[in-house]
């Protein structure tokens, strides 16, 4: 099992739709997938596709109770393969609770291998600021996305926020536990000048990092990804030929290339997701509505 958490500790650079796509089509792909919402604030992941069975509990029945029972705290979702746990911490007490708990930045990572049977990958998506929480969230991940806008004051947050929190944890190593590498992914990319000097910018400073690179495949700011969002279905399954009218490749090609460099040990499996293998997927489904 893999567990990837999707971090930025500033909001608004498309963390949930990262989770959301790339989940969903790495179900499709054949992987056991489960979302974890972990943003208490704005838990949109939770109502992203519709849930076909809810459970009764969620993210604060896992955390605070440690409970690991899946018939209590996961849901299923309409998506075949895909899984997720809801953020029902309506009142946001998780934090005070970690902080107060003496194995609060380690409980997530000491409950994952209770899931480790029953899934292939667990993606967890976060809240958009530096909190305990989101500390927790990283010393229980192999590794880190963090989706990132090619704008000047994501890219300082960036620097400010994620990498100083990382740089913070590197103390855990002391007890064992390792920083897991960061990906970027350039997000919601245009073709402005701007846009295209903070990529590069970006590309130069993290060229040769051991523990950060910028993924090749970028994700382009297309209106695909916000009416995939819109009608609650997955990108790929949206959009799984390439557009006449648009120069960026389809939202298929597009995910599946980031799925290939995130986990190419799923290689197989994601080059199989073609155009006609997600057109007889999608096809029987639209007949049925």
């Amino acid at each position: 099992m893999k567990i990837a958490s999707v971090v930025s500790t500033k909001g608004g650079t498309g963390k949930t739709t990262s989770s959301a796509n790339i989940g969903a089509f790495c179900a499709d792909a054949g992987l056991r997938t489960l979302l974890i919402d972990l943003d208490p604030v704005q838990p949109s992941l939770s109502s992203y596709y519709q849930l076909v069975e809810e459970a009764q509990g969620g993210i604060y029945d896992l955390l605070a109770f440690n409970d690991t029972n899946f018939a209590r705290i996961v849901s299923t979702t309409s998506i075949p393969n895909l899984s997720l746990i809801i953020s029902n911490d309506i009142n946001n007490q998780l934090i005070n609770l970690l902080l107060q708990a003496p194995d609060g930045r380690l409980r997530l990572a000491n409950l994952m291998p209770a899931f480790k049977d029953h899934f292939d990958l667990v993606l967890i998506d976060t809240q958009g600021a530096r909190s305990a929480m989101l500390e927790m969230v990283v010393l229980a991940s192999d590794m880190v996305i963090s989706p990132l806008p090619p704008n000047m004051l994501a890219a300082r947050e960036f620097s400010r926020g994620t990498l100083q929190m990382l740089d913070g944890l590197r103390a855990y190593g002391r007890l064992g536990l390792k920083i897991p590498p960061v990906h970027i992914v350039i997000n919601n990319f245009d073709l402005t000048a701007d846009a295209q000097m903070i990529n590069q910018s970006v590309r130069e400073i993290f060229h040769g990092n051991p523990e950060i690179d910028v993924l090749q495949c970028t994700v382009p700011a297309a209106v695909v990804f916000r009416d995939a969002a819109s009608l609650g279905m997955p990108a790929h399954r949206l959009e799984y030929r390439q557009p006449s009218n648009r120069k960026a490749p389809c939202a298929l090609a597009i995910i599946r290339q980031l799925a290939l460099e995130l986990f190419p040990e799923w290689h197989e499996q994601f080059e199989a997701m073609t155009e006609g293998f997600v057109k007889a997927l999608v096809k029987p489904r639209q007949g049925g509505q």
